[in-house]
């Protein structure tokens, strides 16, 4: 009797993992996130501009700072999309999309992050902070920057801030995206005048 009681138990216990484990998979099936990353927009060639240009790490706030999308920020809450995610860090990201704009708008510089693996010494030094990049209420997205430029040859500082809106062209995740590579591109735009 004591040895059937014990083999009941033991019994029960061994098949406790077995009967969750459906349960368990179930839950755990979510559909895979689609990756994004932006597009790199063309501006105006522009003929001058210091011979070394670094761009600086991207200031971020933390909002931003995640794999999630944020669409919004309206209404006291973070919009998030669940399941549409940014393919690499966000301003890793930025970053290396406005090196590739500068280096495209200003051909006779050569453009690279502080984030990368080239160190030479940089004829200006460009610092960005975002402060808001996200859609409004009536769904056009906002990028608002703070800009400053050193540079050394001859020393001298130049700063301005960025409010920049464009359209969304479509509700989707891919028109929010399309429409913050455009706003990305028009800073792209100011930095490259600033360094004139």
């Amino acid at each position: 009797m004591i040895a059937t009681r014990f083999g009941r138990r033991r019994f029960g216990i061994l098949a406790l993992p077995v009967l969750a484990a459906p349960a368990l998979q179930a839950c755990g099936s979510s559909p895979e996130p689609t990756l994004y990353t932006l597009a790199v927009r063309p501006g105006p060639v522009l003929t001058r501009g210091p011979r070394i240009v670094q761009i600086r790490d991207i200031g971020l706030p933390g909002y931003l700072d995640r794999k999630e999308i944020v669409r919004s920020t309206e209404d006291f809450k973070l919009d998030v999309r669940s399941n549409a995610w940014w393919g690499e860090p966000v301003g890793g990201m930025i970053g290396r999309t406005i090196v590739l704009e500068l280096s495209q708008r200003l051909p006779g510089s050569q453009v690279y992050s502080e984030a990368g693996s080239i160190t030479t010494d940089p004829f200006a030094t460009v610092g960005i902070d975002i402060q808001r990049f996200d859609a409004d209420k009536a769904g056009n997205v906002v990028l608002l920057a703070q800009v400053a430029i050193q540079f050394n040859r001859p020393s001298r500082t130049a700063a301005r801030n960025f409010s920049i809106t464009r359209p969304v062209p479509t509700p989707d995740t891919p028109g929010h995206v399309a429409a913050m590579s455009d706003a990305l591109g028009e800073l792209s735009d100011g930095i490259a005048s600033l360094l004139q």
